[in-house]
């Protein structure tokens, strides 16, 4: 039974390998410090948060996110800690929440490997607080409990650690924000939660299985547990066991022309698989108003069933390997075992243990990839324009839309164990946040083998796809495009959105064409944020463009001086929220003389590749996908036809 604990409750822990789930209203940073038997801090190096996840017994997530699974083994900590506890804070993001009264309540909940809940703490009455001490885990008398804590800090993350008596508590709060700053540049942005209404139905073989919150891995490729569960000093924060769907908030969908946040249910599914036999696979497998929103929904649950089924495996690999490493080690500590052929026939067997696991743990892994390789193939044929690659038959038959799709394809994701089997990486519309479409040198190994002129060439293509694509899914004059490209270099790349004209004006090039554009938009910012505060919408200057605007930048900063700089960020920063969004093409080396200047403005933009990179995070476990940029098909003209009726709907003003 859940013990449903207040501030200051203590409750029995009935097992040491544990999960702690938080569930908050908005991101958090979460972390943990290990305490003495006098609640000591004995260093940093007692201390797990996103810069340092992983400390022995302990790991907690490596990114700032609304929900988190934190991995205790109570076993596996140092004989010194008698204390374990979590923390959470708000990240310094902007226009994020500066105080926990703002944002719903956090939840907390101590949980075994399968998920059942053993104790649970919500967090109310937190006003001024930005940080907090949610729960301890203390040992007492050789027995270990959990307390419900609940201490809010108004100094924020800094002022917590001081009071857990962190020596230079500040520096290091300042460190931790850095590295959660980091991860949320490079983390993809996940839809709106779901509830159980929300979620996407899953078939079990041999009958239909319950309907999953947030896309959790198919019931009838779980992978299955190993004999032991996975040691949380080495594993992500994801178990080898399933854990049941758990409730969320309501459905909070951002679609600009979204008027009901209740989806209806799923449309009727697929019989049910015989037993022994797989599942059939459905398109639209989700709920959702439409079929395009039940795609979108089963695109991401895809999305998160990939992430956490690798997550599992790894988890599986990472514990056969270090069970291998401790029976080598007790083994080989006694003298006897050295003698004869003893130690060999301990490795032998600690190898051949170790094969088993990880073989099983593939094997598990391989189900659940056939799984969504098949479901894969039913759902890529059916996307829409707005959803499918370059080379899907869609687009021959394409025509331009009347109303804005609910999101933008700009890519695919994969990780090394699922190769073959890749994720769209579909992207809200309205734009959310810009791109930043690096043209430098990274370290992936497409990379290294490109040259440096090849690598902006690709970059400056990848924007024009990225743009084409935009047009193509607005409809007639909802969307413009401007370039400032200083030097003139990207003449042949922009080659097919000038001869379809449907630029928003030529290419600025120059001092004066970059001061120009930037000036322009820049005031098309400005006059409507005044309209909006001022409740006068309509009295916008006639000359005002109302559609949406894309700036694409290439080779910046040539042909910026300061003030068109600070104008750049000013857009960056404050232009989606009314319409502008901007799409840079540029290799940061190249602004390297603005210093930490720049910093944000990288920061606020999504950071995409020319070529394949492994640069992206998912939300949930936080594994590194390797981006492939959108191409055309060799030798197709599928983007000048779908430019010519771009260009044709907005001459006419319709389709």
């Amino acid at each position: 039974m859940t013990a449903e604990l207040v501030r200051g409750q203590n409750h029995t822990l009935p097992q040491t390998r544990l999960e702690i789930r938080v569930s908050a209203g908005a991101p958090v940073v979460a972390g943990a410090t290990l305490g003495d038997e006098h609640g000591t801090v004995r260093g940093v190096e007692w201390i797990a948060h996103p810069g340092s996840p992983q400390l022995p017994g302990l790991e907690v997530s490596r990114q700032a996110a609304a929900e988190h699974r934190l991995a205790v083994d109570l076993d596996a900590l140092p004989e010194a800690v008698h204390r374990v506890t979590v923390l959470l804070a708000l990240p310094l993001e902007a226009g994020g929440p500066t105080r926990f009264g703002t944002v719903a309540s956090p939840f907390v909940a101590v949980t075994g490997l399968d998920g059942t809940e053993i104790a649970t703490f919500t967090l109310t009455g937190l006003d001024s607080e930005s940080a907090v001490a949610a729960l301890e885990l203390y040992r007492r008398q050789g027995a270990w409990k959990v307390r419900a804590v609940g201490q809010g800090y108004a100094g924020g993350l800094a002022a917590m650690l001081a009071d857990h008596g962190v020596a230079g508590a500040a520096e290091l709060a300042g460190s931790i924000q850095e590295a959660v700053a980091r991860g949320l540049a490079r983390s993809v942005t996940p839809p709106p939660p779901r509830t159980p209404e929300g979620g996407r139905v899953t078939h079990a073989a041999g009958g239909p299985g319950a309907l999953q919150s947030g896309g959790r891995p198919h019931a009838a490729s779980q992978p299955e547990p190993l004999d032991e569960p996975t040691s949380p000093s080495s594993a992500p924060t994801t178990p080898v066991a399933p854990a049941p769907p758990s409730a969320g908030g309501p459905i909070d969908y951002a679609h600009p022309r979204r008027q009901s946040t209740a989806p209806p249910p799923p449309p009727p599914a697929a019989p049910p698989a015989q037993p022994g036999r797989p599942a059939t696979p459905v398109a639209g497998d989700a709920t959702g108003w439409s079929m395009d929103e039940r795609l979108y929904n089963q695109v991401w649950g895809m999305f998160e069933d990939l992430a956490r089924a690798t997550a599992a495996y790894r988890s599986a690999v990472d514990f056969a390997e270090s069970r291998m490493d401790q029976e080598l080690e007790r083994t080989l500590s006694d003298p006897r075992s050295r003698i004869g052929g003893a130690g060999d026939r301990a490795r032998e067997q600690a190898r051949a243990k170790r094969d088993e696991l990880t073989g099983r743990a593939r094997e598990a892994l391989d189900r659940d990839l056939a799984q969504l390789a098949a479901e894969a193939a039913v759902v890529e044929p059916a996307l829409p324009a707005a959803y499918a690659g370059w080379d899907n038959p869609v687009w021959h038959s394409y025509r331009v839309p009347m109303e804005i799709p609910m999101a933008l394809r700009i890519g695919d994701l994969h990780l090394p164990e699922s190769s073959g089997m890749s994720i769209p990486l579909l992207v809200r519309l309205p734009l959310e946040r810009g791109m930043w479409i690096d043209s430098g040198r990274t370290a992936s190994e497409a990379a290294a083998l490109t040259g440096t002129d090849q690598l902006r060439r690709l970059a400056m293509e990848s924007a024009v796809l990225h743009a084409a694509r935009m047009l193509a899914v607005y409809p007639p004059n909802e969307f413009s495009v401007h370039v400032i490209d200083p030097a003139g270099s990207a003449a042949t790349a922009l080659a097919p959105l000038v001869a379809a004209g449907v630029l928003a004006s030529p290419p600025a090039s120059g001092p004066g064409g970059v001061s120009s554009v930037l000036a322009h938009l820049t005031r098309r910012v400005d006059l409507v944020q005044m309209a909006i505060r001022a409740g006068a919408a309509d009295s916008l200057p006639p000359d005002l463009d109302p559609a949406e605007q894309l700036l694409i930048v290439n080779d910046f900063p040539h042909g910026f001086d300061d003030r068109a700089v600070t104008q750049l960020r000013y857009l960056a920063d404050e232009g989606p929220a009314v319409g502008v969004h901007l799409m840079m093409v540029a290799d940061r080396e190249d602004a390297s003389a603005y210093g930490p200047v720049l910093d944000p403005l990288w920061r606020s933009l999504l950071r995409v590749t020319p070529v394949a990179d492994d640069h992206l995070a998912d939300p949930w476990v936080g594994h590194a996908w390797t981006y492939e940029p959108p191409a055309t098909p060799p030798g197709s003209r599928v983007l000048e036809q779908v430019l010519e009726r771009v260009a044709a709907a907005r001459r006419t003003g319709h389709r």
